[in-house]
């Protein structure tokens, strides 16, 4: 089973050298145009602006609710209580984007939108390390969970000071971005979870690509009827993917064969 996961990794850390290799794609100054530039009550870019306040929600009822689940003898999300790290990290990042969104918006430009893009790339990398947790195994996916997060920092790093140096180089961040939800679904398609309500990583993975989708088509949107920007819209499905991930973590249970006492239960369960 490992053999698969570190061919699964050796794909990912083949897109970070091919990142390296291939010509730098720079940010592009339109990025920052957004279609809906509407201003209420002093506030500019107001409903993008607003519109983090799904991420405030979800982020705060995230860690509430690790937090209650940390304090009870008997719980049934996590069948060892450190699996939890990974998603502290992920409620916390979402947290840090209704922070940081909000600040890049209300002033658009490469140097706040590199407090936006930091929390998503950590949220990110530890959705991966949540995944190859109850996927693979506890020890292993507690491991990865710091080494992922810090190339999630890097990639904004490196953007970030390379804008800086008028070269600007977008590739780390978008092998980040996209080659990580890829591996996500290649790990949930070969590695079945040792939690029931597996398959709703499937509908958060749909739900962030709506919202980029929505992002992509941000003025086509918002020349509908002018009600609504597809950037908007971005940000209120990347919240639902959150709520739907929380929501999975409500009412999962550990799977019958992974159960105490169950012979076909991981070992690494009981050891990580």
């Amino acid at each position: 089973m490992k053999v698969r996961f570190y061919i699964l990794l050796g794909v990912f850390f083949t897109a970070l050298l091919v990142a390296a290799i291939l010509p730098p794609i720079s940010q592009p100054s339109v990025y920052h145009q957004f279609a809906d530039q509407r201003s209420f009550w002093l506030i500019p870019n107001f409903f993008n602006v607003a519109s983090n306040l799904i991420f405030l929600f979800v982020g705060m009822a995230g860690l509430v609710f690790l937090k209650r689940v940390s304090a009870l003898s008997v719980q049934k999300t996590f069948a060892v209580t450190s699996e939890c790290w990974s998603y502290l990290a992920i409620f916390t990042s979402v947290l840090m984007v209704s922070i940081g969104s909000v600040y890049y918006h209300w002033g658009p430009e490469n140097s706040t939108l590199f407090w936006d893009r930091l929390p998503i790339a950590i949220g990110i990398m530890s959705l991966l390390a949540a995944t190859v947790t109850e996927r693979i195994g506890v020890r292993l996916g507690l491991r990865i969970l710091p080494v992922l997060i810090m190339i999630g920092i890097t990639s904004v790093v490196y953007w970030y000071w390379s804008e800086q140096q008028g070269i600007g180089n977008l590739n780390f961040y978008i092998v980040v971005q996209f080659c990580s939800i890829l591996l996500i679904v290649l790990l949930a398609i070969l590695f079945p979870s040792r939690y029931t309500r597996g398959s709703d990583i499937y509908g958060v993975i749909a739900l962030y690509g709506l919202a980029k989708l929505a992002e992509i088509l941000d003025r086509e949107i918002y020349q509908l009827g002018q009600i609504v920007s597809g950037h908007t819209l971005k940000h209120i499905f990347a919240g639902l993917a959150v709520y739907w991930m929380l929501r999975m973590l409500q009412k999962r249970t550990l799977r019958v064969e992974n159960l105490p006492g169950s012979s076909n239960r991981n070992d690494e369960i009981s050891s990580g």
